[in-house]
């Protein structure tokens, strides 16, 4: 089968959201190319070595990230220009808060499937405090009290690379109890819904807009053998009002949390913790505002990068 190799140069700021939109669009793999990881790397602890890493990686010449996806030919015509708008969209929509860099695109033509096994190897477990998320086709030992969450080799909309995910799944342990039920709204790959009962909690509600989404939170959910213990549905919110969450996590965009808001609120109970995520500071004031409104309070808020994420109670 042959197939079509995009590339979008980039910056590292915009990389995962390029590779996001990728994702809505392919199954058949998407990898980024930062020398920034290299670097951090190389860095991060003593017990990294590495025999050899070209000095030119350093310089300002090699800025560029390189975030490739790849589309079966016959239909690459009309993804590529999918992708296309909806990478400018993202960009108006992050008001220049997030460089994007060139956006320049080009593409090959690729035969046979070889690539994939070449895309798997940039993927490796992340440390998200007691959680590990790898991909299915690691062998991974958790250590001590480490859970993993295994990811399927299509794992779009959130594998914890993410700013954004990461600290959802990182504020979550803080507040999980084995009593705990959990709403995600925005699942995804079901990264969060899984993270929760695999951190104890008693079961996990996750509803998600987007059909492929809702497979492979689905998919998920039986690949880490928690689907007895996981509801997946397709919708907004939870049609059934009588649920109600002692956490519920969102981790959506800033305009998404602010229209939400009226209505996320219901499911939560009053000594519930909502934590929202996916903020960038343009946005911040007008998600805090929207949720002052509607009965909730800020009681603690964290940053990574570029991104925010706020834990919310409702006001006494």
């Amino acid at each position: 089968m042959k197939y079509i190799e995009l590339t979008i140069h980039t910056t590292t700021e915009a990389s995962e959201i390029i590779s996001d939109i990728m994702w809505n669009y392919t199954d058949y793999g998407v990898t980024i190319c930062d020398r920034a990881d290299i670097i951090a790397l190389q860095t991060a602890k003593e017990s990294t070595y590495w025999d050899y890493m070209d000095d030119e990686l350093t310089e300002d010449k090699h800025s560029d990230v390189l975030v490739k996806c790849y589309v079966a030919e016959d239909i690459a015509d009309g993804v590529i220009r999918s992708i296309l708008q909806d990478i400018q969209n993202a960009k108006e929509w992050s008001g220049g808060e997030i460089p994007f860099g060139t956006l320049e695109d080009t593409k090959r033509l690729v035969d046979g499937d070889d690539w994939i096994d070449v895309w798997k190897k940039h993927f490796r477990p992340i440390h998200l405090g007691e959680i590990v998320v790898v991909p299915e086709w690691i062998d991974y030992t958790p250590v001590g009290n480490e859970k993993v969450v295994l990811l399927d080799s299509n794992m779009a909309f959130g594998t914890g690379e993410h700013e954004t995910t990461s600290m959802c799944v990182e504020l979550m342990q803080e507040y999980i109890t084995p009593s705990s039920v959990c709403i995600d709204v925005g699942c995804g790959s079901g990264i969060l819904g899984i993270s929760a009962i695999k951190l104890g909690a008693e079961k996990a509600y996750l509803t998600d807009i987007d059909l492929i989404a809702v497979e492979s939170a689905l998919h998920n959910s039986e690949l880490n053998k928690v689907a007895e213990k996981t509801v997946v549905a397709h919708s907004n919110l939870l049609d059934d009002t009588d649920i109600q969450g002692d956490i519920m996590m969102a981790n959506i965009t800033g305009e998404v949390l602010k229209m939400l808001a009226p209505s996320i609120p219901k499911n939560l109970k009053k000594d519930g913790v909502l934590i929202l995520s996916g903020i960038i500071e343009s946005r911040l004031d007008m998600v805090k505002s929207a949720y002052e409104a509607v009965g909730m309070e800020v009681v603690f808020e964290r940053r990574k990068g570029e991104w925010f994420a706020l834990v919310l109670r409702h006001k006494c």
